[in-house]
């Protein structure tokens, strides 16, 4: 069996089905994990989500702020962005039985067999692994409960910028939710960098990207996340990036967990990165 961990999709339909004819995929004995963003400015969400639900447990995806803008809207919690291309998928027939199953993701997967966690974005500073599975639980509470409207509606914002105990509410569930789906920059204190969205060396100054804070509490962790198409494949001893930025005609990427290889095919560029 390989476990192979695939980047943001967005709606690239037909390059990950061509990724997956180069990993000759099995479903009866390899298994998938998503990085998250699934859906929306790519040419076939609807596809990608009918998708990967029929996979059943063969497959496991985190849930990424594109994943959450999609129910937000589906919700009237949140305006179409000018580049959104999630009509299709509220216009479906079965869109609520994929909507019910897409709010139902985690924001965080750890699978301790093989020592890994994934993750849409990143951890900030003040988080080991055992608090961002807390935190990351608090969030897919409520999704799963009868308040995730509420949540929707509050879920916007960039504040607050630094994690405490003290946290509550909706800035609380906010600041978790930035984190595991938004993060890229964050500065030696834990305060998020979140209007930062280059490569590495565009930040602003005393901001670093989140991997590499001095000190973090997940370091010796092995995180695989998405999120950062301007980063890239990016393979680190505990960090490792496979959002190959499928979207911006880059590539679409696979990463096996078991041999460390990465499989790549060349997409098609729908938008100009910007």
């Amino acid at each position: 069996m390989a476990v192979y961990v695939i980047g943001d999709i967005q709606g690239c339909h037909d390059d990950l089905m061509a990724l997956l004819d180069l990993l000759r995929f099995d479903a009866a004995h390899d298994r998938l994990w998503f990085t998250g963003d699934l859906v929306n400015r790519g040419p076939d969400s609807l596809a990608v989500l009918r998708f990967v639900r029929s996979l059943g447990d063969t497959a496991i995806t985190v849930l990424g702020n594109h994943d959450l803008h999609l129910l937000a809207v589906a919700e009237d919690c949140a305006p179409f962005h000018r580049s959104d291309s999630l009509q299709p998928v509220l216009d479906a027939p079965d869109r609520d039985e994929l909507l019910h199953w897409l709010r139902h993701r985690p924001l965080l997967h750890h699978d301790p067999g093989l020592a890994y966690t994934m993750v849409h974005a990143g951890l900030p500073p003040q988080w080991d692994l055992q608090a961002a599975q807390r935190h990351a639980a608090e969030v897919e509470t409520v999704l799963r409960g009868p308040q995730y409207r509420e949540f929707f509606a509050a879920m916007y914002g960039d504040q607050p910028r630094r994690w405490a105990p003290s946290l509550t509410g909706h800035q609380r569930l906010r600041f978790i939710t930035n984190c595991l789906t938004r993060l890229r920059y964050c500065d030696a204190d834990g305060g998020l960098c979140l209007d930062a969205k280059g490569e590495p060396g565009t930040q602003p100054a005393g901001c670093l990207p989140w991997f590499e804070v001095p000190g973090r509490a997940s370091a010796g962790q092995r995180v695989v996340f998405g999120h950062w198409s301007t980063l890239g494949l990016h393979r680190a001893a505990d960090a490792c990036c496979v959002d190959s930025g499928c979207l911006w005609g880059g590539l679409l990427s696979a990463l096996c967990l078991e041999t460390g290889n990465v499989f790549s095919v060349d997409c098609a560029a729908h938008r100009a990165p910007g």
